[in-house]
């Protein structure tokens, strides 16, 4: 196996384990606040004649944020929701940077449109 195997294969581990290590972590994040949410909340009797959406402020990460910060459950759960979503983005940053290391600039810059569409998309920016 020459050198350039070796980076290739250290790199794909690092990527994996990055995937498996989020996913993970979301699980782990949204079953908290799921657990939270039922020690609150498990008791009530939900009213199905009106619909009741996610509260404006859980739509925004920094809502997100602010209510897991504090405890909320369902900030929590939405925590653990944004966390499975920053998984692949996370990947991709890895990727432009893997392919930085390798000196393939034309994979860094369509790695790097992709990971600016997913940022956009994340935040909002129309």
């Amino acid at each position: 196996m020459d050198r350039d195997e070796v980076i290739e294969n250290r790199q794909e581990h690092i990527i994996s384990g990055l995937l498996r290590a989020g996913v993970v972590m979301a699980a782990v994040v949204v079953l908290a606040g799921g657990v939270l949410y039922l020690m609150q909340h498990g008791a009530e009797r939900p009213d199905y004649r009106e619909f009741k959406g996610v509260p404006e402020k859980l739509r925004r990460v920094g809502g997100v944020a602010h209510d897991a910060l504090t405890g909320d459950s369902a900030g929590i759960i939405q925590l653990g929701l944004l966390l499975l979503i920053l998984t692949p983005i996370a990947r991709v940053a890895l990727s432009a940077v893997s392919f930085s290391v390798e000196k393939d600039r034309m994979y860094v810059l369509i790695t790097l449109i992709v990971l600016v569409v997913l940022l956009f998309s994340l935040i909002g920016i129309k």
